[in-house]
């Protein structure tokens, strides 16, 4: 996040009131003026409800997994358009990062499967349901 930030206040920084009208930066601009205000390409303001948590360790390492993914594919959107290298070196960096935590997310959930003492991933919360519920028989 406040590497995607400092890119924004990079870009936005000496804007003139022209250049913010012409490059379709106005609407954020008179609500914010150039400070960061987190939100989705399309105008929606980032809040909690982007964090995902059920409680249940494979749930929660395929929301985590899948994040990334989402992540990543903003960064190769991003990529595709921006050609300034002051901005696509950090993104690149941020795109390499996702990719090595959803492959850490996937080993750990193949840790926490390996674990389980019943191969029936999906009949019971292994971190709340202990292994003598009815559930846990396959």
């Amino acid at each position: 996040m406040e590497i995607v930030a400092a890119i924004v206040h990079q870009l936005t920084r000496n804007l003139t009131p022209e250049q913010i009208e012409a490059s379709g930066f106005g609407p954020y601009y008179i609500d914010h003026t150039t400070g960061i205000w987190p939100q989705a390409a399309g105008g929606v303001p980032f809040n909690a409800c982007e964090f995902q948590s059920k409680g249940d360790p494979i749930t929660d390492l395929f929301e985590d997994m899948a994040a990334e993914q989402k992540a990543r594919t903003t960064y190769d959107n991003i990529l595709r358009v921006v050609k300034d290298p002051e901005v696509r070196d950090p993104i690149l960096f941020l795109r390499k990062r996702e990719i090595v935590h959803f492959q850490r997310f996937g080993e750990a959930l193949r840790d926490v499967q390996d674990h389980l003492n019943s191969r029936n991933f999906y009949a019971f919360n292994p971190a709340f349901d202990n292994s003598q519920g009815s559930c846990t028989q396959a």
